[in-house]
């Protein structure tokens, strides 16, 4: 008999053990009914098979702890696949009064309250569990008790003690293995979810770490960060490059986990080392300037604390190379001090023209009252005077930053209305003047004044380089995504040296040139948002391209 009891206990805890195995292997939460109703209806009906008594009789044994497990956790499939299988074993079996007593009580007394147990299981707590599982065992031992009243009176009319005993010993067995598989089952799903979060944990700790030393690696700064012991735990090429000089031929790998007091003898004494110190002493967000090798950093050192009780748990260095920003920052102050330098010029050199026009005027008067051996004197000095006064203007154009205004115009058209003008400055040069219009070129945005200047200025610099007989071709043309004006010449070409430097103001390669011509077509043109160019040989000529954005 206790062989038997102590099988069917061992088979009412198969279902956990096994649980258990087929748990631990994978993320199965999904699977649990599914596992558990085909599980315990296995162990139900091995209880069945095994029991002590035949199936002479209605009566709980421990093969119902499969059913009320498998029921609880398996949901309401799992519960009515276990309940129907159960009705339909015991119903071969039913003779007496009693038993149909038993059966039809579990039919309308146990059955729904399995399912109401089962809806509510899932969303209980541990200690609400075990109370669900214990109410349902109970309320199974009391219908089993009340069937099986009458064979506790023998047929002396006296208790039958052994089958008292019995059905004490079956009472407490089945409520204690209901309660132990439950708690059993909590304790492997809930370290099933604990080790599941330690691996979330984990996975998620080791990519947090990944994604920061990717960070460190590809940021265009020195990073060290170092533990609370000094060890350095980060690191990436441009700090290994800024500090070479104390590293030596160490690389990456080697300098991982090494503390930076055994990186070289003085780097405590160095700005990085004393930054670091500080930083791990509780120190101040710290920063110094340093200048190594020609290059200018600016390298910062702060504590890393503990979020929840702010205590340090180490300190970074970063180095940050300011080299090209302070060149930017000084060649910016150069730039605003020529400015200032500019617009004072250009205030000066306006005030000028008009002591200018009075010495001209009075240089004229002086020349029609002068012997005429003199007028030619007098003569130079106006062509002079009307000299400084056109280098004045270009200075003034050149010197103001306005913003234009621009209409809808035709390049063509512009160009057609100087050719005229052009052409007899060329005749009196010997030259000649050709125009290639395309008239297939848009209407641009232009600002007529300005870019009558500008063709000006390209074409008399064209046929002051050629000789008599010279050739000068304005051209116009449609391209993918501009609007191009050509101005080329035949004269002599100009050298690649002069040719690096043909746009800077006052640079002339003309005897009496101001040097000012091309630095203001280059103004206009960029003003207009386009783009010139310029191509020359040597005694074949060149040629200008400037290109307006469509």
């Amino acid at each position: 008999m206790w062989k038997d009891a102590f099988l069917q206990v061992m088979i009412s805890l198969l279902p956990v053990f096994a649980f258990q195995i087929w748990f631990n292997r994978s993320d199965r939460s999904r699977k649990i009914p599914l596992f558990m109703g085909a599980l315990c209806l296995l162990a139900m009906l091995l209880g069945v098979l095994i029991s002590r008594e035949s199936f002479e009789s209605y009566q709980i044994d421990f093969q119902m702890v499969p059913y009320v497990l498998g029921s609880l956790y398996g949901g309401f499939v799992a519960a009515l696949l276990l309940s129907v299988t159960h009705l339909a074993v015991h119903l071969l079996f039913v003779s007496s009064y009693w038993e149909y007593v038993g059966f039809l009580s579990f039919l309308f007394i146990v059955f729904p309250l399995v399912f109401i147990a089962a809806r509510r299981f899932k969303l209980s707590s541990l200690a609400g569990k075990k109370r669900l599982a214990l109410g349902l065992g109970g309320v199974l031992v009391l219908l089993n008790h009340g069937g099986l009243a009458p064979q506790m009176v023998g047929e002396a009319g006296k208790w039958d003690e052994p089958f008292i005993v019995l059905q004490v010993f079956s009472l407490v067995g089945f409520l204690l293995l209901i309660w132990i598989t439950i708690a059993m089952m909590e304790s492997f799903i809930e370290k099933q979810y604990l080790q599941d979060q330690l691996q979330r944990m984990s996975t998620n700790y080791r990519n947090e770490v990944q994604k920061l030393q990717q960070f460190i690696d590809r940021i265009p700064m020195g990073v060290m960060i170092v533990d609370e012991e000094g060890k350095i735990s980060h690191l990436n090429e441009t700090a290994l490059q800024v500090m070479e000089n104390h590293t030596g031929n160490m690389g990456l790998q080697e300098l991982i986990g090494r503390s930076i007091a055994k990186i070289s003898g003085t780097f405590m004494k160095e700005v990085e080392g004393k930054l670091l110190f500080e930083a791990l002493n509780g120190g101040d967000t710290a920063s110094s300037i340093v200048e190594t090798d020609g290059r200018t950093y600016i390298k910062t050192g702060f504590s890393i604390r503990d979020l929840q009780n702010q205590d340090i748990i180490g300190a970074a260095l970063i180095a940050h190379d300011i080299t090209e920003i302070s060149h930017m920052r000084d060649e910016f102050g150069r730039m605003e001090r020529l400015s200032l330098v500019g617009q004072m010029a250009a205030s000066i050199t306006h005030e000028i023209r008009n002591p200018m026009a009075v010495i001209r005027g009075f240089i004229q008067l002086m020349a029609e009252r002068s012997p005429e051996h003199q007028r030619d004197y007098y003569r130079i000095v106006i062509d002079e005077l009307d000299r400084a006064n056109a280098i004045i203007s270009d200075f003034l154009s050149l010197a103001q930053n306005r913003i234009v205004h621009k209409e809808k115009s035709s390049l063509n058209d512009i160009v057609r209305e100087l050719a005229q003008l052009l052409r007899a400055d060329a005749n009196l040069r010997g030259q000649t003047i050709e125009l290639e219009l395309d008239e297939s070129t848009p209407m641009l945005e232009l600002n007529e004044k300005e870019i009558k200047q500008l063709i000006l200025n390209l074409a008399r610099n064209g046929m002051e380089a050629m000789g008599h007989n010279g050739r000068l071709l304005l051209r116009t043309s449609l391209k993918p995504n501009n609007v191009q004006l050509q101005v080329s010449d035949n004269g002599c070409g100009i050298s690649e040296e002069k040719l690096e430097r043909l746009f800077e103001p006052f640079y002339t390669t003309k005897t009496r040139g101001t040097g000012l011509g091309l630095p203001l077509c280059l103004s206009i043109v960029e003003r207009h948002h386009g783009k010139i160019a310029v191509e020359s040989e040597e005694g074949r000529g060149t040629v200008f391209t400037v290109s307006f954005h469509i």
